[in-house]
């Protein structure tokens, strides 16, 4: 294990803020991370294990204590099949995302097509249960490796044992701080159609007569991804950012009633679907463009983006602090007009 001190943690995410890790250690293997969680436990040092930087604010005063940064590689490709004929894909926590992603769509095998374009690890999907345009991680984990920061051993828990749901899993709710994910199993299927359930995607093959393949699917969302300014473009000023920062709420039948009234007495209507069978999930871009925010405005060297409403950018030189201050005004203004609490997305690195 490389010990390193004083490491600056914003060059390490995708929004280029916060100060640095007062230590730092990027663990190739299992025993490196083991060893690392050992010295951090040693030391009574605060310990924080980072991914590929893309769903986090680090504040400006930095991490005082041990960032771990889990850069276990390795893709194995026919590590078995599940009962249904699907493949398994061991894949190794520090692994890109989305390279993870191009190498299934090339097997051409289905299930992660439409989280093409997604920045980050493969180590952080399980944690949030990564979604988008139709698909989670969730449907297609089989199971995750992960150290348990209680007694130091290597356990693997199954698709059931990870507590998923919306953006949750029991990595960062009932049992967050306990688990490191060091590799994750996904099934998927091989010569499977692609997921073209979303909207979006529905709109850029209409009028095709032809189903698209796996390989069209997932252009068609990276596409899409950087219209919105949620694909990672090198110069383009939208892309210094965490990605959403908001969660869609999900509202229980009485708080939709109620927001349904407040958007009748503005003479609007909420769009809405159908999520957690009884609740529903609402735009959060929608309350925040409803809210008097529009794409392109600034606070300081913070920012929305110009593409969408819900991807707070970083301008150039912008402070975590300025960052968290956009957030707020924005929190507040949907609570005050539309009575419902934005919860963020990224993860909030020593606040």
């Amino acid at each position: 294990m490389q010990l390193l001190e004083n490491i600056p943690l914003a060059p390490l995410t995708t929004i280029r803020v916060g100060g640095a890790a007062q230590y730092f250690v990027e663990a190739k293997d299992v025993g490196e991370v083991q060893e690392a969680v050992a010295f951090a436990r040693a030391d009574d040092l605060p310990l924080f294990v980072l991914g590929g930087g893309s769903n986090l604010v680090v504040a400006d005063a930095g991490w005082p204590g041990l960032v771990l940064k889990v850069a276990i590689e390795g893709v194995e490709q026919n590590a078995g099949h599940d009962e249904n004929g699907n493949l398994i894909f061991d894949v190794g926590a520090g692994e890109s995302w989305d390279k993870f992603v191009s190498r299934s769509v090339r097997a051409r095998c289905a299930g992660v097509e439409c989280l093409s374009g997604i920045p980050g690890s493969v180590g952080g999907t399980p944690v949030q249960n990564v979604g988008a345009y139709g698909q989670e991680v969730s449907e297609t984990i089989a199971s995750v490796q992960v150290l348990d920061r209680k007694d130091s051993q290597v356990r693997e828990l199954c698709r059931e044992a990870c507590g998923f749901g919306y953006r949750s899993s029991i990595f960062n709710t009932s049992e967050s701080g306990r688990f490191i994910v060091l590799r994750v199993s996904y099934a998927l299927t091989p010569n499977g159609k692609p997921r073209l359930a979303y909207a979006d995607l529905q709109r850029h093959f209409a009028g095709r007569e032809t189903l698209p393949d796996l390989a069209e699917t997932r252009e068609a969302v990276r596409h899409i991804r950087a219209l919105k300014g949620m694909l990672i473009v090198a110069g383009d000023a939208d892309c210094q950012s965490a990605g959403s920062f908001f969660k869609n709420p999900v509202l229980s039948e009485s708080q939709h009633e109620d927001l349904k009234r407040r958007a009748a007495a503005r003479g609007l209507t909420v769009p809405s679907y159908p999520a957690l069978v009884t609740h529903k999930k609402v735009s959060a871009a929608w309350l925040v463009e409803r809210s008097g925010f529009t794409k392109g405005y600034g606070y300081g060297r913070a920012a929305i983006s110009s593409k969408h409403a819900l991807a707070i950018v970083n301008r150039g030189g912008a402070t975590a602090a300025e960052i968290v201050a956009l957030k707020e005004q924005i929190q507040h203004r949907v609570e005050e007009i539309w009575g419902i609490h934005l919860e963020p997305e990224p993860v909030m690195v020593g606040f």
